[in-house]
């Protein structure tokens, strides 16, 4: 029987109905709606036999791969069929992304609506279901990894309360096989393991997963060049995974007939092959010509609007390799501020190749250019950096103004320390007043406006849209109709 077990809680083994985007819903607190109906549209549990997930989180299966590397048998399972295997398991790993709504998106969401987000509810729920707390008692080895970890230190209480035996914050492939192996033989294990700079693995050292990742998600490399403070992805080396190695994973997911799909994961995918903030415009086009070919479709996790604004030629030309099977796609985006001042501060390596002094430009062009090729952002702003004046948040709302007419969404999210601003004071906004409130309005504006064309656009050509996208415009209106009545007008 096997003895490792790994899972995550039931916000992150969900697919959202293939589109990753409709995950930001896991953000928000039990709201207007029933959770059951809010669940399913959000967050509906992942298609599972004998309660194996057909896909999982993408670093949960680079883990299982790692694992299986170093000759450890070990089994991805969906939580709520941990009972069918835990009787028989030493150690369960649990892959977590914002484990106690600290994130900036939930946070905000949280201070907004006051209650717990459903990703945070879910995570405790998973940790105090009966079956794992009956298998600790008897020895079970609970170790944690995920871009998450860090929101451990701030909960030591609920470590011990829980009885988490270690958490590893980082790039994990050169040491979860040691770790794994210490709990399996009942070692010691170090409550919190920091990987250190010596032991973040070389490309060679990564290994290709072996079981489909949800919604046909690939790493296309890892690390970032921008250097900005609050991120703690710049903290990491840059390195892009070779041609062949996308392609074998990509073929993971096809071979399996979980999807036919896939979608492109760096910090910023226009930068691909790059080794600072320039496109290589060969290296990208090889690299969507070759996705375009294998896939019916494909979408980005992030990309930069400097990147696509210094190579406009290079990003039509990309759309236009993209739009040969989807009309648009979509693609996490960082705006941050429309201050130059701010920008200066903070992340002053955003705008490159362009000054900091020109980011509001930066963001227009970029916007604008996304705007005209079908690409459709979610994108950031974040509120409350140390040093904000002001006439920061007053350039931010003018250049909401400027951006009205882009196809997108638009979120502010209060300021998380992270990165080298992780020793900072986190954002306090007891009530949402003046310029706060201001931006606050002016994005929920802007997101009204394009949203129930966004859901349309999202369940084109499939045969239960009429139903789906009732329910989502129906939400949408609930959530107006609340803001109307609370003061806040959304059109």
């Amino acid at each position: 029987m096997t003895k490792v077990l790994l899972t995550a809680d039931r916000t992150l083994m969900s697919d959202y109905h293939h589109h990753e985007f409709v995950g930001f819903g896991t953000c928000a607190p039990p709201n207007v709606i029933p959770d059951w109906l809010y669940s399913w549209l959000f967050f509906p549990p992942i298609k599972t036999k004998n309660g194996i997930p057909v896909a999982a989180p993408y670093g949960l299966r680079k883990v299982e791969a790692q694992l299986i590397k170093e000759g450890i048998d070990v089994l991805t399972v969906d939580p709520d069929h941990l009972d069918k295997y835990i009787d028989d398991a030493e150690v369960l790993g649990i892959h977590v992304m914002d484990p106690f709504g600290l994130g900036p998106a939930s946070s905000t969401f949280a201070a907004v609506l006051k209650k717990e987000p459903f990703l945070a509810k879910h995570f405790r729920l998973l940790l105090e279901n009966p079956i794992i707390r009956r298998a600790k008692r008897r020895g079970l080895k609970i170790i944690v990894g995920g871009p998450g970890v860090w929101q451990f230190k701030y909960k030591p209480e609920f470590v011990k309360e829980h009885g988490i035996d270690c958490i590893i914050d980082g790039e994990a492939e050169k040491v979860v096989g040691k770790i794994f192996k210490a709990a399996l033989n009942n070692d010691e294990l170090p409550q919190y393991y920091e990987v250190s700079l010596k032991e973040t693995p070389s490309l060679d050292e990564i290994p290709d997963i072996v079981a489909p990742s949800i919604n046909g998600l690939i790493e296309i490399g890892r690390g970032c060049p921008r250097g900005c403070k609050f991120c703690s992805v710049t903290l990491r080396p840059l390195r892009w995974y070779p041609y062949e190695k996308i392609m074998r994973e990509i073929s993971v997911n096809l071979e399996s007939g979980y999807t036919a799909h896939t979608c492109l994961h760096a910090e910023d995918v226009m930068l691909y092959g790059s080794s600072n903030t320039m496109p290589k415009d060969e290296k990208l086009i090889k690299l969507h010509e070759f996705v375009v070919k294998k896939c019916e479709g494909m979408g980005w996790s992030h990309c930069s609007l400097a990147a696509v604004a210094a190579k406009p030629r290079l990003f039509a030309t990309i759309a236009e390799i993209i739009k040969q099977k989807q009309p648009w796609w979509g693609a996490e985006i960082g705006i941050e501020t429309g201050s130059p001042e701010l920008a200066k501060k903070i992340m002053p390596a955003k705008a490159h190749p362009f000054k900091p002094e020109e980011w509001p430009d930066v963001v227009r062009t970029g916007m604008g250019l996304m705007h005209d090729h079908g690409l459709v952002p979610a994108c950031t702003l974040i509120v409350g950096c140390p040093e904000e004046t002001e006439d920061d948040l007053i350039k931010t709302i003018e250049l909401m103004d400027d951006l009205k007419d882009i196809k997108s969404l638009i979120v502010p999210l209060y300021f998380v320390p992270m990165g080298r601003l992780k020793d900072e004071d986190w954002f306090k906004c007891e009530e949402i007043t003046g310029l706060y409130r201001e931006l606050l309005v002016k994005c929920l504006k802007h997101d009204v406006r394009w949203v129930y064309s966004l859901i349309d656009d999202s369940f084109a050509g499939r045969w239960y849209k009429p139903f789906i996208t009732l329910l989502y415009k129906l939400f949408v209106r609930i959530i107006e109709y609340r803001c109307k009545k609370a003061g806040v007008p959304t059109r």
